[in-house]
């Protein structure tokens, strides 16, 4: 895809970001990969995100970045696949040529590695980015690679590639300034963590969607809700928010990490290999599990 194709496509729909597989050894599944990638792409999502954020993109080595690519890739069909990236400038350009090398259509640049930097320091490492590769590139305003207005507006002018903003600050001041200063120059996208929380929020902000990480494993759910918010029903939403989502959040919130570990739960509860999270994350509780499969029962495929 051209970076205007994928812009187009992120803006078209609900978007996800399938959990990565691992066997019982900690080795990237690429058979059950495959055949979760292939039940999700069934569903009306425009673009997938492999070896994002809830693929455990953080604990993954850079080589396995492209495998996993291939096989998302192969499954999907005609739903696009954009990559996720990040680390420091030099690591994130190796990621994001071979991520491109074998087929990505796009690349999320998620925060570099710990430290914080200036704003001029980030936009020489998005540009760097950018031109490293001819497909799209979308940055992740979150944590410690928070881009001003400002930056953004230079980061567009300067990288024609440069097709979209997705926000995990929950500062909504801040994303409605962006997107009141750069109009429809990007496609926006909600990405706090189980983005149906803040998904009213940010569509008033100006964003036209967001990834969800339960349609990892409720995908009927993720899309009934989204036709709902998209169609105004405020009382539907509101009932899957008290159904679903406040209860799903509370397990969520017990432990560090387990905006992950809950999703990769939900896949397996749904018949899916998915096996453990990686260090240094880790599993729900036999407990805890049993609570999500009784929270996920009424949408089991």
């Amino acid at each position: 895809m051209t970076p205007q194709e994928i812009k187009v496509a992120l803006g078209a729909g609900l978007l996800s970001f399938p959990v990565t597989h691992f066997d019982g050894e900690g080795r990237f599944n690429a058979e059950s990969y495959r055949r979760h990638v292939e039940w999700l792409a069934g569903f009306p999502a425009p673009v997938l995100f492999a070896a994002g954020g809830t693929g455990e993109f953080f604990s993954l080595a850079p080589s396995e970045v492209p495998d996993i690519v291939r096989a998302a890739k192969e499954a999907a069909g005609k739903t696009a696949i954009v990559s996720g990236c990040g680390y420091g400038t030099e690591i994130a350009i190796e990621i994001a040529r071979s991520a491109e090398k074998a087929g990505a259509d796009g690349i999320l640049l998620l925060p570099h590695y710990l430290i914080d930097a200036p704003q001029e320091g980030l936009f020489h490492h998005v540009r760097r980015v950018c031109q490293s590769v001819g497909i799209g590139v979308m940055v992740y305003n979150r944590d410690n690679s928070v881009i001003g207005v400002e930056t953004l507006q230079r980061l567009c002018d300067a990288c024609p590639n440069l097709i979209g903003f997705k926000d995990g600050t929950g500062d909504i001041g801040l994303v409605r300034q962006v997107t009141a200063t750069m109009g429809d120059r990007l496609t926006y996208l909600g990405g706090m963590p189980t983005a149906e929380l803040f998904a009213e929020a940010y569509l008033g902000a100006g964003f036209t969607t967001y990834s969800s990480a339960v349609f990892n494993f409720v995908p009927h759910l993720a899309v009934e809700f989204y036709a709902a918010l998209r169609g105004g029903d405020r009382s539907r939403c509101e009932q899957i928010l008290k159904d679903f989502f406040y209860p799903f959040m509370a397990l969520r919130s017990r432990r560090k990490g387990y905006a992950v570990a809950a999703v990769k739960a939900g896949v397996r509860l749904q018949g899916f290999d998915a096996g453990p999270v990686r260090a240094p994350l880790d599993d729900l509780t036999a407990d805890e599990e049993a609570v999500l499969e009784r929270l996920i029962s009424p949408w089991k495929r």
